[in-house]
């Protein structure tokens, strides 16, 4: 039995279309055409039935589909456990948020260079949103980010949480008392970019607790989120992870706010049948996570930042303009 054949009618089965798996496979429609025939005359069944434009299971293919799976997939296995000799080089792509960027990745691109010290690796950092589009195109072999991706084609392992506070600068005079929603709408808010999952719970919570729109400035870059909330410009719910330094050096102090902010879920995305160290480097990001967060919680509680002066929000009042995300 010819794995690739299995292969082929797997492909074949999902997208229902000859052109499109001549495409995935890179060969010909009568390459594929000629895969399917032979499988149906080695079962003595039709697979599907065909017609100008798709291709539909039978009933009989239906009961095909769940085995050749399974073939398919411990074929993947047998070959990445026998490539083993070389599988620390090559290039692997690796897409990434800049949350992720600003905390725990640089331990993990060392994990990974003591691990596979010949592999070469090209990063992509971008929204979450702009990496799933990434991975589903086959530009990268393994995405680190906040939202899974559904589907029998891919492979989520949950890595870490990153808890979210209200920070600001200590110049706007908001810590030591407690503060609502409310009350932080009347200062320009910074948030992640549009259409992200943090954007969307900050919307949703503000919907219940403000009854006047607020004033949401989506960046999206975090570089950016941080520099902006660290002159003095607004407000953002952010995770203390990615701002331990501003924390450190006392320019962002963590507000005391009424509402909780749901933690930011982490996950390492892969294709189920990808690149044999997709998977291997996604165990070593949740390594890297889990030391990442046993460290931050032995770190001792820091002080309240010194406030300097304090900012009274201006509803209507010169602000500086923030770029709207996308």
């Amino acid at each position: 039995m010819n794995i690739r054949f299995l292969e082929t009618f797997v492909w074949l089965a999902k997208l229902q279309n000859f052109r499109l798996t001549a495409e995935q496979l890179h060969t010909t429609q009568a390459a594929v055409s000629s895969r399917i025939a032979s499988l149906e005359e080695s079962f003595g069944i039709r697979l599907f039935e065909r017609n100008s434009r798709s291709a539909t299971l039978t009933p009989a293919g239906r009961k095909m589909l769940a085995y050749a799976e399974r073939i398919v997939r411990l074929g993947e296995e047998m070959r990445r456990e026998v490539d083993d000799a070389d599988a620390d080089s090559g290039l692997i792509r690796i897409g990434v948020i800049e949350s992720i960027v600003h905390s725990w990745f640089p331990a993990l691109m060392a994990l990974v260079r003591e691990r596979y010290p010949r592999l070469e690796i090209e990063v992509t950092g971008d929204t979450t949103i702009h990496l799933a589009h990434l991975l589903r195109t086959d530009a990268v072999e393994l995405i680190l980010q906040t939202d899974i991706l559904s589907g029998p084609d891919f492979t989520n392992l949950p890595l870490a949480e990153f808890p979210v506070r209200w920070v600001a600068s200590p110049t706007l005079g908001l810590a030591g008392r407690k503060l609502d929603l409310a009350q932080l709408a009347e200062f320009p808010i910074v948030s992640f970019s549009r259409h992200s999952g943090p954007h969307a719970t900050l919307e949703q919570l503000l919907s219940t607790a403000v009854e006047r729109p607020a004033r949401i400035n989506c960046i999206t870059s975090v570089a950016a989120m941080i520099r902006l909330v660290a002159d003095g410009f607004g407000v953002a719910a952010l995770p203390p992870a990615v701002v331990q330094r501003e924390l450190r050096e006392g320019v962002l102090e963590v507000l005391d706010v009424s509402s909780e902010f749901p933690a930011m879920p982490l996950v390492a995305v892969h294709r189920a049948q990808s690149h044999p160290l997709a998977a291997r480097i996604a165990e070593l990001a949740r390594q890297a996570a889990g030391e990442f967060d046993r460290t931050l919680a032995s770190e001792p509680p820091r002080r309240p930042a010194r406030v300097t002066r304090t900012a009274t929000p201006a509803r209507s009042g010169k602000q500086p303009a923030a770029k709207r995300g996308s």
